[in-house]
């Protein structure tokens, strides 16, 4: 089956999200525009995704946990996830890779933590938006051990992307698909790197504001059902 998609939202748990990004706002827009699947990526955090996914259950939504990490070279991977009990022990380890810098609120923006039911239980501390101890060569095989799967976020981006910091998306990393935002630009991405041809392409609107959601042509995968298992199944 044909799902329309969008794998790479960010909440008001990342500094730089919408404080009305909030779970139960996402999952209804995502519910109002159409996608059949969606996946809740914070910076380096997965703590507002067991919201999300509860909240899309309540509606028909499937809701993957997932997170953009930030690997050691500063590289955006969008990580996801079978369960939020996996996605959260690979939060914690990342968590705990990250340099103890106080988020400044005032300067970087609020990182709120949200039931399912919007409502506030707590507000993460220390600046999500940091490089994690994990590198781009390292992402694939650690975000595996705790049964996810990972891709280059955004490669197409002159910033935080694995093309803008390292120049090249290296094969023996592992990656079997790559994100690409503006997909006009893929053409151009393979004659410069003919290794992409070689990866499943996909587009997510990495939305930090509601208006920011889009289903941009193409944002389909055929997998066989409407299930995490199955759409994880797609990555591998």
């Amino acid at each position: 089956m044909k799902l329309v998609y969008d794998f790479h939202i960010h909440s008001c748990l990342s500094p730089c999200g919408d404080k009305d990004m909030t779970p139960l706002n996402i999952v209804n827009m995502s519910k109002i525009m159409g996608y059949d699947a969606i996946a809740l990526t914070d910076h380096n955090s997965c703590r507002n995704c067991e919201a999300a996914v509860k909240a899309g259950k309540e509606i028909g939504l499937t809701v993957i946990p997932g997170m953009e990490l930030c690997t050691s070279e500063e590289v955006h991977i969008v990580c996801l996830f079978p369960d939020c009990k996996r996605a959260m022990e690979f939060s914690d380890y990342v968590y705990s890779t990250l340099p103890p810098i106080k988020n400044k609120a005032s300067v970087f923006g609020e990182q709120t933590i949200m039931d399912e039911k919007d409502e506030i239980t707590g507000c993460e501390e220390r600046l999500l938006i940091t490089a994690s101890g994990i590198s781009c060569a390292k992402a694939v095989n650690t975000v595996s051990q705790y049964g996810g799967v990972c891709y280059p976020a955004h490669i197409d981006r002159s910033s935080f992307s694995i093309l803008s910091n390292l120049g090249t998306i290296d094969e023996s990393y592992g990656f079997t698909c790559a994100e690409v935002y503006d997909m006009s630009a893929l053409d151009k991405l393979k004659k410069k790197h003919p290794y992409i041809s070689s990866l499943k392409i996909l587009t997510d609107s990495d939305a930090h504001y509601l208006e920011n959601m889009r289903i941009p042509e193409g944002c389909t995968i055929e997998v066989e059902d409407n299930s995490i298992e199955s759409i994880l199944r797609f990555f591998k």
